[in-house]
């Protein structure tokens, strides 16, 4: 059995190296399901924990249909990933209509080659599982993450039990979302998983005295997948015509 870490702090990195895990999934901002590190974060990680640093390729939140532009950039950031020493990437892309991107998955398992691979939980958002699974396993992916399409592993965890016995030794199954820690083992035996993915936080205050709780640097609430929030050139523009 295969421990991973989801993590997106440095503190986390060296909690998860003195936990014993096998791996990490190296991300920025969880709250938003998890976005592409710093290579700051990149390099400091992989000097800690050594190898089985898995870096979150995802360029923003919401969505996973990439623009040309955005697949451009986390193309970037693999390189960045690589020339840190991370074993491998984590990475996932749908076209319109819910179905696996397939030329996006296909430019990305390329450019890393020779690196391990993980396609993400966007396969639980994909119009038919078994579907999405054949594609990976056609495409020569080696991992998925997934919580069997529902919102936990818990709710999903009899269409675990099925994919990894249609996924055999084809492609591995790796169980995550909502894992708790002292569920793991009995969770493990119950759907035959070999690696499961969990976060296994716990709240830490802040070292901070001085305090301004009446500002936030980030909006109040996390906005769902399907809004994506751009600027607006008319606002730009006005904005610039002010100052004029």
């Amino acid at each position: 059995m295969k421990i991973e870490i989801c993590l997106d702090n440095l503190a986390s990195v060296y909690a998860a190296k003195a936990g014993g895990a096998d791996r990490i999934e190296l991300c920025d901002s969880l709250v938003e399901g998890g976005l592409t590190p710093s290579a700051g974060f990149m390099r400091e990680a992989v000097s800690v924990f050594g190898n089985g640093v898995m870096v979150m390729l995802r360029p923003r939140s919401g969505d996973f249909c990439y623009s040309e532009g955005e697949m451009r950039i986390l193309l970037e950031d693999l390189d960045m990933a690589r020339v840190a020493g991370a074993s491998g990437v984590v990475f996932g892309a749908l076209n319109h209509d819910g179905t696996i991107d397939q030329s996006a998955l296909k430019r990305v398992l390329v450019a890393a080659e020779g690196m391990d691979f993980t396609f993400h939980r966007a396969f639980d958002v994909t119009r038919d599982l078994d579907e999405a699974l054949d594609v990976l396993i056609e495409c020569g992916v080696p991992r998925v993450l997934t919580s069997g399409g529902e919102p936990n592993v818990t709710a999903g965890q009899d269409v675990l039990a099925r994919l990894i016995e249609k996924a055999g030794e084809r492609i591995t199954i790796l169980p995550g979302g909502g894992v708790k820690s002292d569920m793991v083992r009995a969770f493990a035996q119950a759907v035959g998983c070999s690696e499961i993915h969990l976060s296994a936080r716990h709240v830490v205050d802040s070292p901070m005295k001085f305090r301004r709780t009446d500002i936030r640097m980030g909006a109040e609430r996390v906005p769902p997948e399907y809004v994506l929030k751009h600027a607006d050139a008319q606002q730009v523009r006005e904005a610039v015509e002010t100052v004029q």
